[in-house]
């Protein structure tokens, strides 16, 4: 009996990454088109609207109406430019799989110019609306203030990468920045999935539902496709670990502490709070468990590069919820912000920011790894200079002495 094949769940996922992208790209590009033309097509309202009900849709939109009327123009920048990010996001994903270099770097050159217009775009409607006239509340525009600092950094830092002729980083940090991209059409998923789950709720309710995980779904998918596409079982000049065992136990305890404050503060909002703490926690134990079994996984089959990624990462994510209560205090003091919304903007912003600070942190492992292989090398080429040629003092034909060559590990690219 011929054993059963195992699915190629790398395939799976990317066909329904481009699923997903080329899909909500036409939704993005015409979702403003009834701003500034009523009646207009928009494939977003229409797929909402059978999904749901067109009662659902028509609320949302009305609540709208003036805050994208004020800022209409670079809106529609933004949101035909971020369609084209949705078509691009593969191709520059598809390219780098099958190393075509010219195209990917010649489309990757588009990408980052169309990533800071768009996000240019997104800025101005941010900054010319107060945070509480803003879809669903306060709350969100922290969100959506980050996602954008978040994509805009990634990258930033995935093109010094690439210039810096670190592949990998740069690997990582587009891939992040793409994450973060990825809220867009995953919040509009679950504006269409959630309500069979919540029935009679707004779509503003629904909202704050979905931006209690949307960032932990986002940067974990870009961790796990790091990973995936990073087979090494070591990296030149990494060694032993950032993380030991006394720092991953106080990231745990720290964790645990601010989570059962905030289990304990939504606990006690009734049955809206219970709704916005079950959409936090599932998602975070599910992100958890992946990063502590493929940790332990990893070191047990002394693929120290890999438990080393994952650590960070884990560890990261022990600290979001510590991040996110320390968060909530400033926004609360300084917006002027009621505990709640201050509590579910730090908790939307968490395990994004403290997965922003894992891939930097993993990106100072590499740097730092090569600049030490540097060194080594220098070391070595001075010693070995300074050592007198045996030959050159008992035979004058043999000519001066000459220096052996610097280790190729201080080229080496990593």
């Amino acid at each position: 009996m011929q054993r059963p094949r195992s699915i190629p769940w790398a395939r799976v996922a990317t066909i329904a990454l481009v699923a997903v992208c080329v899909g909500y790209a036409p939704m993005a590009m015409t979702e403003l088109w009834p701003y500034a033309r009523p009646g207009a097509p928009a494939f977003g309202e229409w797929f909402l609207s059978h999904m749901v009900s067109g009662r659902y849709v028509a609320d949302a939109v009305a609540t709208r109406v003036g805050p994208y009327g004020r800022v209409l123009l670079p809106m529609i920048i933004h949101s035909v430019l971020g369609g084209a990010l949705m078509l691009l996001g593969p191709v520059q994903f598809l390219t780098a799989v099958r190393r075509r270099t010219r195209l990917h770097r010649a489309t990757g050159v588009v990408f980052a110019v169309t990533v800071y217009v768009s996000m240019t775009g997104a800025a101005i409607y941010l900054v010319r609306t107060a945070p509480a006239d803003a879809f669903s509340g306060a709350a969100f525009w922290i969100d959506l203030t980050t996602i954008l600092i978040g994509t805009v950094m990634g990258m930033t830092f995935g093109i010094f990468a690439a210039v810096g002729r670190f592949p990998d980083l740069h690997q990582r940090w587009m891939l992040l920045c793409y994450g973060y991209l990825m809220t867009a059409p995953l919040l509009r998923f679950e504006w269409g999935a959630l309500p069979w789950f919540f029935p009679g709720l707004s779509m503003e309710e629904i909202n704050r539902v979905a931006i209690m995980h949307l960032g932990s779904v986002v940067v974990f998918g870009a961790l796990v496709a790091s990973r995936a596409m990073d087979r090494r079982t070591s990296v030149t000049g990494v060694t032993g670990t950032w993380v030991p065992m006394p720092v991953l136990v106080v990231a745990h305890l720290a964790g645990a502490a601010a989570m059962a404050w905030i289990v304990r503060f939504y606990l006690g909002r009734g049955a809206e709070g219970h709704r916005l703490l079950a959409a936090y926690l599932v998602p975070y134990a599910a992100a958890y468990a992946v990063m502590f079994v493929r940790q332990r996984s990893a070191g047990r089959n002394r693929r120290n590069w890999a438990r080393e990624e994952w650590r960070v990462h884990l560890a990261a994510l022990c600290l979001a919820p510590a991040f996110s209560v320390a968060a909530a205090l400033p926004l609360e003091r300084y917006l002027d912000l009621d505990r709640a919304t201050a509590l579910s903007a730090g908790v939307g912003i968490g395990c994004g920011v403290l997965a922003f600070a894992a891939t930097a942190v993993v990106s100072l492992r590499v740097m730092y790894g090569r600049e030490l292989i540097k060194r080594q090398g220098l070391t070595t080429a001075r010693s070995t200079r300074q050592i007198p040629s045996p030959t050159a003092e008992t035979s004058p034909a043999a000519g001066p002495y000459v220096a052996p060559p610097v280790a190729r590990a201080t080229r080496e690219t990593i």
